[in-house]
């Protein structure tokens, strides 16, 4: 029987090999979805994948569909595939005269130093869509030389004969006053009407031309390819009769409206990572864990990101299409870089779809490369002989041995371990075992790499963390990571499998606003300072009055930039809510001290001058009720499962396993034990005890 009213929120995630949808209604019932994801229309997956739990909820009695929506949340790699895959529009870019070829010198900098073979990325526009005009505007705001409005034309005119799908402007100093620009954008609308338009002023008004230009750029570049799709989709979700809003997720961990997201889509470009983060912090604040790290593990990759406090930690940049890197922030320059705050994440090429090989040295190896979705695993039977993360865990007797995602998929464990013992055990002399655990000790300990990027590398110690594991794979390493790294917790939320998904249900709508602001703290007009802040609440205010927030369901976050002058990177520190007044330059002075403190090992002494660079600002929408119920409950649990053996190193050799259900844990079990769910296995190993808290989360405590 339908619903009198729309009473079924959904978060829609795109992996690299499967896209997971989550249903979750206001009692807290969930049913979830996982179907391969669909390279090159990423929007059938999503329809067809809702269609079959409208299918599933009629055989249950359930009855629901399309008019049962209330709003659709959606996490999307759309924009980030036309980057890595080049497939963007056709870009033009007019700049200050002399700054031409900022986008090929870029910042100098190497991600890897003694490389002599590494090649920067090709720039996005190429160097005849690149062009200059006359005009000059100092740093601070003043106009030294006129815009030659005759070469704005003429530059127009020939970016139009090339057959530009977009056009980006980005004119040295344009933050400090942007008439120039504008002027340029009137140009452009007069001559090319309904052309892509990006002006750097509007999307990015900050200092660094080479970070500018980029972002400009890459929000050109996708902006046509992503608008395209939102359209396509809404169309696609209409015609299944769901006519619920569509949100997406934003790389910095807020919701934006599909309208927004196609005006600016560099803010959707690493969204599907965000989503876990943000759910592994809702559910922190929910068993009062105020220090967690977020890991991932998905087919293609493993993700890593901090929680302190309850609050995620956010980079104010970073680098999309440079591959997979973690460690030193010093090391950077592989991509083409994005100043748009995001969450910081460490990322590796770790996942259940990740080849095992032999390097020419004779050395096993695990990723980067993957399988994907298609051929997939070799247990998948589509093609691929290279064995895979997932065929080992198979063939170690973790995995179900005939079928995953609840009997949806096939599988044959006898393929997997023939592919391991003609590709990896025989070349080194070891038996299927042996090899196949080697292989899940590489990818564990590349998966460690990205937990280290995110605490010790960043001066936390990560034994005084918890480990929230989902994703397809996280359950199943996340013990054993935990017992190498020294933590004491690992924590299973429910639907792991499908948790980033769920993650889209935990966020809010969230606007991250930002401008260059250079001042000494030192003598500061607190004057001043308030009226910076104030133009930054006042646009923050109109963007969520226009999504239907009125000011009681508004909340403000300010923060600072700051640094010792002379240094060449800031750090972000908080800005005391309230009225703006002399104890708020004493609280800036003291928060960044100790942020550098905490961040570098030390702190300089009081006469050392500090600068504000930057003002910050989040502005989140609050709904009018919990966003979440207290408690979520699958639709269909699956059962618990004959015990097997499965493989524990040469320390215990091959053990009976029991193979649990979910709710069994109720009353705490020693491992070793496997909890075989619909989206995802987790592992107990032995030396750890596994037990339900009242949420429905697996708690494993690990006691060696």
């Amino acid at each position: 029987m339908l619903e009198a009213s729309p009473a079924w929120r959904v978060g829609v995630d795109i992996g690299g090999t499967f896209t997971d949808i989550v249903f979750v209604s206001r009692n807290g019932e969930v049913r979830t979805r996982k179907v391969s994801s669909s390279v090159g229309d990423y929007g059938r997956a999503i329809v067809e994948g809702l269609l079959a739990v409208f299918d599933d909820s009629a055989k249950d009695g359930g009855g629901f569909d399309g008019r049962s929506v209330a709003e659709v949340l959606h996490a999307t790699t759309v924009a980030s595939n036309a980057i890595l895959e080049a497939k963007g529009a056709r870009t033009g870019l007019i700049t200050t005269r002399g700054f031409r070829d900022v986008l090929e010198i870029r910042t100098l900098r190497m991600p890897r130093l003694y490389d002599l073979h590494w090649q920067k990325p090709p720039p996005l526009v190429e160097r005849y869509l690149r062009h200059e005009v006359t005009e000059r505007v100092n740093v601070r705001g003043e106009v030294e030389v006129p815009l030659d409005e005759a070469e704005v034309e003429a530059a127009v005119d020939a970016l139009l004969a090339e057959g530009v799908e977009a056009i980006a402007v980005c004119l040295i100093h344009a933050y400090a006053n942007p008439a120039h620009e504008r002027r340029i954008g009137e140009i452009v609308a007069r001559r090319a009407p309904g052309k892509v338009l990006c002006l750097s002023a509007e999307v990015l008004p900050e200092i660094k031309e080479y970070e500018r230009t980029s972002t400009t750029v890459i929000n050109a570049y996708v902006r046509p390819l992503v608008g395209a799709y939102l359209t396509k989709l809404i169309g696609s979700l209409s015609g299944i009769s769901v006519g619920a809003p569509l949100m997406l997720m934003q790389s910095n961990g807020g919701l934006m409206t599909a309208e927004e997201a196609a005006r600016l889509p560099m803010h959707v470009i690493e969204s599907g990572p965000a989503a876990g983060v943000v759910g592994a912090a809702a559910l922190a604040a929910r068993i009062g864990e105020p220090r967690v790290i977020s890991f991932d593990m998905g087919g293609t990759t493993a993700k890593a990101g901090l929680i302190e406090d309850y609050e995620v930690s956010r980079a104010a940049e970073y680098s999309v299409g440079g591959g997979i890197m973690v460690g030193s922030r010093l090391l950077t320059g592989a991509g083409y870089q994005l100043k748009v705050p995001a969450i910081d994440l460490a990322e590796v090429g770790a996942g259940g779809g990740s080849l095992v090989w032999i390097d020419p040295a004779g050395a096993p190896q695990v990723g980067p490369e993957s399988a994907g979705a298609r051929p997939g695993p070799v247990c998948y039977g589509l093609g691929n002989e290279q064995p895979t993360v997932t065929d080992a865990n198979l063939a170690l007797g973790y995995l179900n041995p005939t079928h995953l995602v609840g009997g949806q998929l096939r599988i044959d464990a006898e393929r997997a371990r023939r592919a391991i013992a003609e590709r990896v055990a025989a070349p080194l002399g070891l038996s299927v075992e042996q090899a196949a655990h080697g292989a899940h000790l590489i990818a564990a300990s590349n998966m460690i790499r990205a937990i280290k990027a995110v605490s010790s590398e960043r001066g936390r110690d990560p034994r005084r963390f918890a480990l929230v594991a989902f994703g397809g794979n996280g359950p199943l390493f996340a013990a054993g990571m935990a017992m190498t790294l020294g933590l004491k917790r690992v924590i299973v939320p429910p639907s792991a499998g499908v948790f980033s998904a769920v993650g889209l249900l935990c966020s809010d709508v969230e606007y991250h606003l930002t401008r260059s602001w250079r001042r000494l703290l030192l003598g500061l007009p607190v004057a001043e300072l308030a009226a910076g802040v104030a133009a930054l609440e006042e646009e923050a205010a109109s963007r969520l009055a226009a999504d239907g927030f009125p000011p009681g369901r508004r909340e403000i976050r300010r923060t600072a930039r700051l640094r010792y002058q002379g240094q060449s990177f800031d750090l972000a520190v908080k800005l005391p809510d309230g009225p703006v007044g002399p104890d708020t330059l004493a609280a800036l002075a003291e928060g960044f001290g100790a942020e550098h403190e905490r961040t570098y090992g030390h702190r300089a002494g009081p006469e050392e001058p500090v600068e504000i660079v930057g003002l910050q600002l989040v502005g989140r929408g609050l709904p009018e009720s919990a966003r979440m119920p207290e408690r979520l409950q699958a639709a269909n649990p699956v059962p618990a499962q004959p015990p097997r053996p499965a493989y524990f190193g040469a320390r215990h050799g091959w053990l009976e396993t029991p193979v649990l259900a979910r709710a069994d844990l109720v009353t705490p079990r020693p491992g070793p034990c496997i909890v075989e769910e619909y989206d995802a296995t987790c592992l107990v190993p032995p030396g750890c005890t596994a037990s339900l808290d009242g949420f429905g989360n697996i708690v494993i405590d690990i006691q060696g």
